[in-house]
């Protein structure tokens, strides 16, 4: 078994520059000496400093997610991602990645080893960790010599996040520079013409951010050169790389670093004090909550101050703030203002903090609403020119979709075809009638159609329930032209109702049922950022044209029942919607919801599945359809079939008590003492769900982060609260938009871009490459990256599941914030 080296290395340096370098790890003169620990989650750990050695690990679904492999969390912030052996100096995110063979952690020896493999190259490596010095000592070790297939590609790579050290000195044996603020090379044309990324700085040492005591990090290399790459050459979420080759030939250690990163003697990080950068209230509980450093003292005595006109502040209430205990690795206590009824305008003072400005007043929530309808889906809008006074969003874009995929294929983005098209489309062929309707999905330009049937089913959840009229916006379908803050006379939520119901309603024309959806056809269009109408050339691509671009989306066709039942429950809704307004379209609707209905009711379920691009659950998405036509009709083989679904509704609970309390009155009454006693049951298995954290929601820990369980459970509370208001208190509801504009980890920052006194501006929406935002839209909010490191990152809009605008997170936010004022307007 090869030990790892324990002694420091030395590496011979310039004089001048090995002086340098000297003063840099000495200052400030008292920084601690001692290597961070392994504790008890598995990573190694000093006040300042935290090495985590893939605690976690790429996303099974999109590749590389910038948490992977040794990561460095540094003051509090993470700064660095991806230690691994990797096939590119500055790869992009559909890279290849190692697969991981095994994790094993030796407490005795404080050494953390992952075993990690390309399977195409039948090539596996160890990556070993152990404390060292001031950070830790990192090997990679082989088995058997690298394969020739590598020599020269493959080579060890950590990468450093820009916006953390962009502007900040380098210092190697060899130099020293400046990391710049934007990409600016340097590259070279390689023997057969294609760019070549060369590094900016090399050596054997190399410090980043020298002149900085909280983000100064050093690398030794035992023998071989560093190499330090700006990654966003080659893409603009590229994050800087130092990169070390690997040798051929060899076996044993091939890749020995020494990774110390400077800490500042007693850091301790700020305290966030959590609360809604909205305001609340009157009649509302009003809790922050204080995310406090376990290393530093108590927040102590908490401060609520009322600001008069001429500036001047008045104590409104003080208390000592209450402690509520760990969470993650932070401790949390609570400060409860809810005797604070008084209209104004206040502040929070605590532990040495002061919040922004927010409102108490009965109309907190009343405009909240509004960027999200006025300006973020009108920006969505596909197939249409958007311009907003002198600005122009997009052009009118994809008016050339779109072709049909062919079977068995396989796309990067979670679609993929079957072998059957379920299409009278060839491959390749033009699939006329798909130009018009539909929304951006999310930061990219595809339109997926079960999150558009989402999206629907909750504008006219909206419209039903609360009638809002405003109209801001002018929505010409003819001239699929949008003009944003020009009213035209017709309500801004049944325009978008009616186009994405025009984007379902196409699919049915077409091909007599759902598809899973339409999407750029290689990567190349699809890291496309800027103006969606220059993504392709707007004709219509000739098959049999060889110089044609092909460039045309591809429609991914198969017709699953899943899909189905989603899509006919947006529609059996929308035709209620939409009656008084397009009534040949809400007529067209209904009739197309019947008729998907009997269809899937004779022929066998088609399961066909690929990742998350052909419905939810079968049975959940069956309900939905039931509860809609039911509606729709008042036929009562659909209440039928709701009381046969009912294993549906009892097993997933959460996900579908809206549907069943939306069938309530409709159905009779043993149904409604069931739904009673299953909600009954619901409310404490939620209290458990809850209360492992401070702020009252479901805070998940997947790969995407959890704002869309928060707004779910949120909703969901409010309709069971309606439906049994002795059961379910409003405070689950309001609890859910506090969380959403500030009241969270991490940071009290409004997820909602440009709603609240200090919210979301650098997001991952179309114009993320200009490190801005599209005012209304919903961030996925707070990722936990294992084991218990929250992060929401407003430096850096690349990181999707953290940043990424979804359009039906929007619509269902519209709904929660109308919930609350119902909620709120008795009080």
């Amino acid at each position: 078994m090869i030990r790892p080296n324990r002694h420091r290395l030395q590496v011979r340096q310039r004089p001048v520059l090995a002086s340098l370098l000297a003063l840099a790890l000495a200052w400030p003169m008292a920084a601690s000496a001692e290597a961070p620990v392994l504790n008890e989650l598995e990573y190694f750990h000093k006040r300042g400093l935290d090495v985590l050695v893939f605690n976690n690990y790429y996303d099974g679904l999109f590749s590389d997610s910038k948490h992977a492999g040794v990561e460095l969390v540094h003051h509090g912030v993470r700064t660095a991602t991806n230690g691994d052996v990797r096939l590119s100096p500055t790869p992009e995110q559909w890279d290849p990645v190692a697969l991981m063979v095994d994790r094993q952690v030796d407490r005795d020896s404080g050494t953390v080893t992952t075993r990690l493999g390309y399977a195409a190259e039948s090539f596996e490596y160890s990556i070993r960790v152990a404390p060292a010095g001031e950070g830790v000592r990192l090997q990679v070790v082989f088995d058997q010599p690298l394969p020739a297939a590598l020599e020269g590609r493959a080579g060890f790579n950590l990468e450093f996040l820009p916006s953390a050290y962009w502007g900040k000195s380098w210092l190697s044996d060899r130099g020293s520079g400046q990391l710049p603020l934007y990409p600016s090379g340097p590259t070279e044309r390689d023997p057969e013409g294609k760019p070549r990324r060369l590094p900016m700085a090399s050596g054997r040492t190399l410090t980043l951010a020298p002149e900085d005591p909280q983000r100064r990090v050093t690398i030794h290399s035992r023998d071989g050169e560093l190499g330090l790459y700006d990654g966003r050459n080659q893409a603009q979420n590229g994050w800087y790389v130092v990169r070390g080759e690997l040798p051929a030939g060899r076996t044993g250690v091939v890749l020995e670093w020494t990774l110390e990163g400077n800490t500042v003697p007693g850091w301790t990080r700020d305290t966030v004090i959590g609360h809604s950068q909205v305001g609340y209230h009157p009649a509302q509980r009003k809790v922050a909550v204080l995310e406090n450093d376990r290393n530093g003292a108590a927040p102590g005595r908490a401060r609520l101050l009322r600001i008069d006109t001429d500036g001047r502040e008045h104590q409104a209430h003080a208390a000592e703030a209450k402690h509520w205990g760990p969470y993650l690795r932070y401790e949390y206590y609570t400060f409860d203002f809810s005797d604070v009824r008084e209209p104004g305008v206040y502040v929070i003072e605590a532990a040495g903090q002061r919040s922004n400005a927010f409102r108490i007043a009965t109309d907190a929530y009343a405009t909240a609403w509004h960027p999200t309808l006025d300006v973020f889906l009108p920006v969505q809008m596909d197939h249409m020119f958007v311009n907003e006074a002198y600005r122009v969003w997009h052009g009118r874009s994809h008016m050339d979709d779109a072709r049909q995929v062919p079977p068995d294929k396989e796309h990067f983005d979670l679609f993929g075809q079957g072998p059957d098209l379920d299409s009278p489309f060839q491959p390749g062929e033009h699939i006329p009638g798909l130009n018009y309707g539909g929304w951006y999905d999310a930061g990219d330009y595809d339109i997926r159609t079960q999150t558009h049937y989402a999206t629907v089913l909750s504008l006219v959840d909206t419209w039903e329930q609360f009638r809002p009229e405003r109209d801001e916006t002018t929505v010409g379908q003819n001239k699929q032209h949008v003009e944003i803050h020009r009213p035209d006379g017709v309500p801004d939520l049944l325009q978008q109702i009616e186009h994405g119901t025009l984007a379902l309603i196409a699919q049915h024309r077409v091909f007599g049922h759902a598809i899973p959806g339409i999407v750029e056809p290689d990567l190349g269009q699809y890291t496309h950022l800027g103006d969606a109408v220059t993504k392709t050339d707007g004709k219509v691509d000739d098959p049999d044209d060889p110089d044609s671009p092909h460039d045309d989306r591809l429609a991914f066709t198969s017709n699953t029942t899943a899909l189905n039942f989603g899509s006919a429950a947006a529609l059996a809704a929308a035709g209620r919607a939409l009656q008084g307004y397009n009534d040949a379209l809400a007529e067209e609707c209904l009739a197309t919801a019947k008729k998907v209905w009997e269809f899937e009711h004779s022929r066998e379920p088609n399961l066909f599945r690929v990742g998350n691009t052909t419905g939810g659950d079968p049975e959940d998405e069956e309900l939905r359809a039931a509860v809609q036509l039911l509606l729709s009709t008042g036929e009562a083989k659909y209440a039928e079939r709701i009381e046969a679904l009912w294993p549906a509704i009892d097993a997933r609970f959460g996900f579908n008590a809206a549907y069943a309390v939306a069938a309530l009155p409709e159905m009779g009454e043993p149904f409604k003492a069931k739904l009673r006693a299953r909600a009954e049951a619901f409310k404490a298995e939620r209290s458990k769900m809850v209360a492992e954290n401070p702020y009252g929601v479901l805070i998940t820990r997947g790969g995407w982060a959890g704002n869309g369980a928060v707004i779910g459970m949120a909703t969901t509370n409010y309709r069971l609260h309606k439906a049994f208001p002795d059961l379910f208190d409003i405070e689950p509801t309001l609890q859910g938009l506090n969380y959403l504009y500030g009241t969270h980890p991490d940071s009290n920052i409004s997820f909602v871009s440009a709603v609240g006194a200090k919210s979301k501006q650098v997001a991952y929406g179309m114009n993320r490459a200009d490190f801005s935002f599209i005012a209304g839209g919903i961030v996925p909010g707070v990722l936990v990256l294992k084991p218990d490191f929250p992060e929401n990152k407003e430096d850096w809009p690349f990181l999707w599941g953290q940043n990424e605008y979804v359009i039906n997170l929007g619509a269902s936010y519209i709904y929660l914030v109308h919930a609350a004022q119902d909620l709120l307007s008795t009080r």
